[in-house]
């Protein structure tokens, strides 16, 4: 009786060793469970993806809201959280507590957040080998200004992120900052900033980059031009790319949806298209996490005809009013942000936020790059420290005397010569 035990236990042992060796089969994944490798993320950091997605849209329709109403909006919402949150750890006072409440961090300390995004980018990076998603960070800051060791630990330990002090007076510093965000979007985003303001001490820098093959690529002998029918009643042709095969598909009374999956399946485009009589903005005002995860879970699979232009975007947005609308305008208030946490010795603010998107979506997959900036400028130094006044521009002059407070001379130059 015991051998026969140990007999049918051994089978159950080798059927189940072989179940999961089908199941790790890349090539073949099982149809119970599509995905290769899944992410679990612990309770801290369900809570900051949460929060950065709340915060995502709320950026997102900040942005749509001030748009012009035929302009292409694209933004990385995954990419701002991360720029921001390693400025975030520089961040003090009422500046610390209004990044939180614009973040929707509250309720998760420091260190949660920190670890969370050290958990995010390990598991976003590494999760489908048939997909390159790359989140490097970086952080650059003028080799005279002294940067607290422990913001600088933070950020290398939690982000990954780059460190390194440059001479921002040297104009090579603009093309070595630029160089390495090139590198990290593959050549698709050349270019973040064009020059460095004398004020300006360090900046944080976020790429994201992804490329990823659909499960299913169109055909590109299907593709052929079609009408595509604009908002203000023209219409345009377009590159329409076509297949049928099954998907998952949504349906309510104001869109339907597809999802399309890239790789081993953990990444996938969603396509919102809404019906007769209702716009994208009619899509976005609804857009909430509430609603965004309702939809989501109301997909299944049937079979679908798409028809799916191909399209190439790029977009570029200083986000610094839609961040200062959404609660963080102390941040940007060279007199009262308090970023001592990077340096405690000075007054530092944000001197911007910019953001750069591109997107490639073609018969084959999606490329998509986005880098964002967040620029620190220096409101006042102390005595003794170096002030930066360079007159290579048009310029007024007076000669005064002190007492009477008399102009004794009062000039424009607008072009200096000068002659032996």
């Amino acid at each position: 009786m015991e051998k026969s035990l140990i007999k049918i236990l051994a089978l159950i042992f080798v059927a189940a060793a072989l179940s999961n060796c089908k199941k790790s089969n890349i090539d073949e994944p099982s149809q119970e469970d599509p995905y290769q490798q899944k992410i679990f993320l612990n309770e801290k950091a369900k809570a900051l993806v949460e929060s950065d997605n709340i915060f995502g849209i709320k950026l997102f329709k900040t942005l749509n809201e001030n748009a012009n109403a035929d302009e292409n909006i694209i933004i990385s919402p995954l990419s701002v959280s991360i720029a921001l949150g390693m400025t975030y750890n520089g961040a003090n006072g009422e500046t610390k507590e209004a990044m939180e409440n614009t973040l929707e961090l509250q309720g998760i300390s420091v260190e949660e957040i920190n670890e969370s995004y050290k958990i995010l980018i390990d598991e976003l990076t590494s999760v489908d080998p048939k997909v390159t998603m790359n989140i490097p960070n970086s952080i650059w800051y003028r080799n005279t200004f002294d940067v607290l060791q422990d913001f600088i630990n933070i950020n290398q330990n939690y982000f990954y992120a780059k460190v390194s002090p440059l001479n921002f007076d040297d104009p090579a510093s603009v093309g070595i900052i630029n160089n390495w965000v090139a590198e990290n979007t593959n050549q698709k985003i050349s270019e973040i900033i064009d020059n460095i303001d004398q004020a300006t001490v360090m900046f944080l820098i976020n790429a994201v980059y992804f490329n990823g093959t659909w499960v299913y690529e169109f055909d590109e002998q299907n593709t052929h031009p079609e009408t595509f029918y604009l908002a203000n009643g023209t219409t345009k042709q377009v590159d329409m790319m076509k297949q049928e095969t099954n998907l998952n598909y949504f349906n309510n009374d104001m869109f339907k949806a597809v999802d399309l999956n890239y790789g081993s399946g953990n990444f996938s485009m969603v396509i919102l298209l809404p019906k007769e009589s209702y716009t994208p903005d009619d899509i976005i005002e609804q857009l909430n996490t509430e609603n965004w995860t309702n939809w989501m879970n109301g997909f299944s699979e049937k079979n679908i005809q798409l028809s799916l232009p191909k399209f190439k975007l790029e977009y570029e947005k200083r986000l610094n009013d839609a961040l200062v609308s959404l609660g963080m305008g102390i941040a940007f208030n060279p007199y009262i942000a308090d970023f001592s946490k990077i340096n405690a010795n000075h007054q530092l603010y944000i001197d911007f936020v910019l953001h750069k998107t591109f997107i490639d979506v073609n018969e084959v997959g999606t490329e998509a790059a986005a880098v964002t900036i967040v620029a620190i400028n220096l409101e006042s130094v102390d005595e003794g420290d170096t002030y930066y006044f360079t007159v290579d521009r048009p310029f007024l002059f007076a000669i005064k005397e002190r007492d009477t407070k008399a102009i004794v001379f009062l000039g424009k130059v607008m072009e200096p010569e000068y002659e032996d």
